[in-house]
């Protein structure tokens, strides 16, 4: 109990609480904050992309912006017949206007950190998995994976450039690949009349600078499958699934070991 005779102690208010930190240093923890953020999104959930040529035609124009997913592969998960995904190069599948990457230090910093979309990598469909057979074609110019034809009146661009059958770039409508090695899958482009994909890369009859089993893409080299295309806005959405592939038989059992 006190008096009024009694001195009275008083405490400054600023002398029972801690300084904030000055304005420039709070600004640097939320750039690093971000930038930490962002580096998690990119390395765990998705990653932006632009698409850098017409090989996926129609679905995807030349320089639409999509988002990657990982989480998927994440927990495990396997591509499968018909993802759309983005992988790096095998070596030697890119062209010189694939490969451009920002010139402005800070656009490309961004790009680096997930902030923008980058290339550098190539985006195909999963035409063929471990222990598949892919022919081209039938007598209607379908391809044909483990003998069942393929229906890809959704997805594939009509090209009267191809020979008559949907694949490849190079018009050969005579071929096979597969089957498909362990830890690797086989891709092809949408817009079959114009996309440098396995089957540019496959050893036809007759030909002697090719290397056998350069068609496959090492499952490892896959950065994510498509998820959302974010650019142009008028087109803003997930990109559909397909069901091409529903009636093929499962031929994994088949599969032979990666060289």
């Amino acid at each position: 109990m006190t008096t009024d005779d009694e001195p009275t102690t008083t405490r400054s208010v600023g002398s029972s609480r801690s300084r904030g930190l000055p304005l420039w240093a709070e600004t640097l923890v939320l750039l690093g904050s971000a930038v930490v953020l962002a580096l998690l999104i990119k390395t765990v959930l998705v990653q932006a992309f632009y698409i850098p040529s017409v090989s996926m035609e129609p679905g995807l124009q030349e320089d639409d912006r999509i988002l990657v997913e990982k989480w998927s592969g994440w927990f495990g998960g396997e591509p499968e017949r018909g993802d759309i995904i983005v992988f790096e190069d095998p070596g030697g599948w890119l062209i010189a206007g694939e490969v451009s990457e920002p010139g402005n230090p800070v656009s490309s910093l961004m790009g680096r950190i997930g902030l923008l979309p980058t290339g550098g990598h190539l985006v195909k469909r999963v035409i063929g998995v471990p222990g598949d057979v892919i022919e081209c074609c039938d007598s209607e110019g379908r391809l044909t994976v483990n003998g069942v034809a393929l229906d890809e009146d959704a997805y594939v661009l009509e090209d009267k450039a191809v020979r008559g059958c949907r694949g490849p770039m190079t018009g050969n409508c005579d071929w096979s690949a597969g089957p498909v090695p362990e830890g690797t899958v086989f891709v092809m482009g949408d817009n079959r009349g114009n996309s440098a994909d396995s089957t540019v890369h496959m050893c036809l009859d007759g030909e002697t600078e090719c290397v056998p089993g350069d068609e496959f893409v090492p499952t490892d080299l896959i950065t994510g499958r498509l998820w959302l295309r974010v650019w142009p806005f008028s087109s803003f959405g997930g990109v559909g699934g397909t069901d091409a592939f529903e009636d093929v038989p499962d031929r994994s059992d088949d599969a032979p070991e990666a060289s």
